[in-house]
This record gives structure tokens, C-alpha cells and sequence, in this order.
């Protein structure tokens, strides 16, 4: 197993699961799709969106709520590493609800024949300004689900990988965050990009846009209720870290708890040296440079 790819036993054969879904998938005019490059805010994004649609099956508390039984991994699987892995035709039938809730860590050039003319949903979340803050979750996460001890020499290996686009499965960070960027610009009413900073800065205005995007706004009856504050609570890292699903139970062989971290922004700097963090911002200066995305 190669340093860079230390989530590859993990992750196994997600490279046929892509192909799979892009040869069987067939897609609903009301499907919602989470996407996001790995270690990016995704377990946040999905507690977020299942909160919402929960909410409006009018229920008087959380005492039945699904994120009390599963990880948000659990109830919005992966197109290319949960469903289609292994088949073109994956067994649907929990996903009969409306709507049908997926994830993916595609980028968006490898769906796009598959959904060019689905009108469905995509939400994109991503960590712009504090990109290096993805490369150490990666770094955490890799060394948590094999059980080593936090290796800097393994961290250094996986920053060059990073810099140099070949650290994951999806390609290089940049194409992947702007494949989703074009085309929230160029067609709003189908992707949704989400700023993870933002999320964190100003939580109750990024989840009334998700609400938004979604077509389940919160109503005036709602925000007077303190609706908007209740599910950032009950989705805050802080909490589903403390129910008892996500501290005994796994998905896909992978303890849940491995899932939380401590989710802050800036947290990178007690782990990348100087010289570490003005190569990364150089990298993606230069990468992005001329498309619009500003930090």
C-alpha cells in the first residue's frame, strides 16, 4: 500500500464503482445528490440535509429521528463505493422515498452524461480557504481506520501527492472543486456550491440556502419556532459525536467515531509547517487562477 493512498482498502474498487454507475445509474427529476472531495465537510453536509427532509414528515421530536439509528454515512450511501461497487444494477428499493437522497465523491465531469438532462439536485460542499485543513482530516482518518499511530513522514508523502494532484482516486483537488464551481455559476437551479467556511461562519444563513436549494424553505412559523437553531444543534458535530450510534457502530468496517474530528477551521497549523502551507496556497493560487472562485 502505497503512503499516499493509505485509504485505498477502504475505498476498494471504486474505480469500477464509477464506471458502474456511469453505465446503470438512472436518475429521478427529484434525486438529491451530496457531493464533496473527501474530508470535506460531508458528514456535516449529509446530518444537515437529512435533518431537513425529516423535518417535514411533521414529527413532534427527535425521539424517532434517523440520525438517533444510523451515521449519516449509513442513510446516504456512496454512488461509487456503496451502491455500484460491485454492480450495474444495485438493489434500490430503500431509496423508493421521496426524494431519493445519494452521495458521491465524483467530481462532476465523471456524472455529467449520466445527468446532463436530469433536472435533479446537487449540493457541493467544499473547504476553499482552508483546504489544508482537508489534507490533515485525510491524514487523521487514513492513520484512525488502520490504526497507526500519527506518522509526519507519512503526512509529508500525502502533502507532495496533494500538491502534485495524484493523493486520491478523484483527481486533483482543483479540477474536482471546479468542476462544481462552472456549473453553479452557469446553472444555479442544479448545483449548489457550499463553502465549508462559511458553514461554520454563518451556519443559520448556509442552512436557509440549503433549505432553499432544496424546495423545503423554513417557514416564518419555523424560524419564530427556533426550527433553524434546533437542527444546527442536533446536527452539530459536537452532538452526533455523543449519540451512542456513532460511538459503537461501523459502516463499511469503518468505526463511526472515526468520523468526527474536531471539524475547525485554521486547525492545519498545529501540523503543516510554513513552508508546507505557502506551497499548498501556491499551488492553488495558480490552479485556479482566472475562474472566478475567489478565497
Amino acid at each position: 500500500m502505497a503512503k499516499s493512498n493509505i485509504l485505498s482498502p477502504i475505498f476498494y474498487n471504486t474505480l469500477q464503482g464509477v464506471l458502474n454507475f456511469q453505465r446503470g445509474f438512472q436518475p429521478q427529476d427529484t434525486d438529491i445528490i451530496l457531493a464533496s472531495f473527501p474530508k470535506s465537510g460531508t458528514t456535516w453536509l449529509k446530518a444537515l440535509t437529512v435533518a431537513l427532509l425529516e423535518r417535514l414528515k411533521n414529527r413532534s421530536s427527535n425521539d424517532h429521528h434517523l440520525l438517533l439509528s444510523d451515521n449519516p454515512h449509513g442513510i446516504v450511501p456512496f454512488f461509487e463505493i456503496d451502491m455500484y461497487n460491485e454492480s450495474l444494477s444495485p438493489d434500490l428499493v430503500n431509496f423508493s422515498s421521496f426524494p431519493r437522497l445519494f452521495s458521491t465523491h465524483m467530481p462532476l465531469h465523471a456524472m455529467h452524461e449520466t445527468l446532463k438532462e436530469s433536472p435533479c439536485k446537487i449540493v457541493y460542499v467544499c473547504s476553499c480557504r482552508d483546504v489544508k485543513v482537508m489534507l490533515i482530516s485525510l491524514w487523521f482518518f487514513g492513520c484512525a481506520i488502520h490504526k497507526i499511530e500519527l506518522d509526519k513522514n507519512l503526512l509529508g508523502s500525502m502533502f507532495k501527492s496533494f500538491c502534485s494532484g495524484t493523493v486520491y482516486y478523484y483527481g486533483p483537488f482543483w479540477e474536482h472543486l471546479l468542476s462544481y464551481w462552472r456549473e453553479s455559476l452557469e446553472n444555479p437551479n442544479h448545483v449548489l456550491f457550499m463553502r465549508y467556511e462559511e458553514m461554520k461562519a454563518k451556519p443559520r444563513d448556509q442552512i436557509k440556502r440549503l433549505a432553499d436549494f432544496l424546495d423545503c424553505p423554513f417557514t416564518k412559523e419555523e424560524e419564530e419556532k427556533g426550527s433553524v437553531d434546533e437542527i444546527l444543534n442536533f446536527c452539530s458535530l459536537r452532538n452526533l459525536s455523543s449519540l451512542e450510534v456513532n460511538k459503537t457502530q461501523k459502516t463499511n468496517n469503518v468505526d463511526h467515531k472515526n468520523y468526527f474530528r474536531k471539524g475547525e477551521v485554521g486547525d492545519w497549523k498545529n501540523y503543516l509547517t510554513p513552508e508546507m502551507e505557502s506551497k499548498i496556497d501556491m499551488v492553488i493560487q495558480e490552479k485556479l487562477q482566472g475562474s472566478g472562485l475567489k478565497f
